[in-house]
């Protein structure tokens, strides 16, 4: 795995933690999952900085919805 990609992935990971003062809600946790898991996808298979931050953002916007149907 690329070592940008990783720390990519530990800073958003830190930055998502650090933001939530109280319990996140089941949307928060959605989207700071998808976005990881988005960015990772979007890496894998383009192998670029672009690829990484669409898959982010793509996964953050179908993370958060899927978080808010969650009960």
């Amino acid at each position: 795995m690329n070592k940008r990609l990783i720390a990519a992935v530990l800073a958003t990971g830190t930055l998502a933690l650090g933001a939530c003062s109280g319990t996140p809600t089941n949307a928060q946790v959605g989207a700071t999952t998808g976005a990881v898991i988005g960015g990772v996808v979007g890496s894998a298979l383009t192998g670029s900085t672009a690829g990484t931050v669409i898959g982010a953002g793509a996964g953050a916007a179908a993370g958060h919805e899927i978080g808010k149907r969650v009960k």
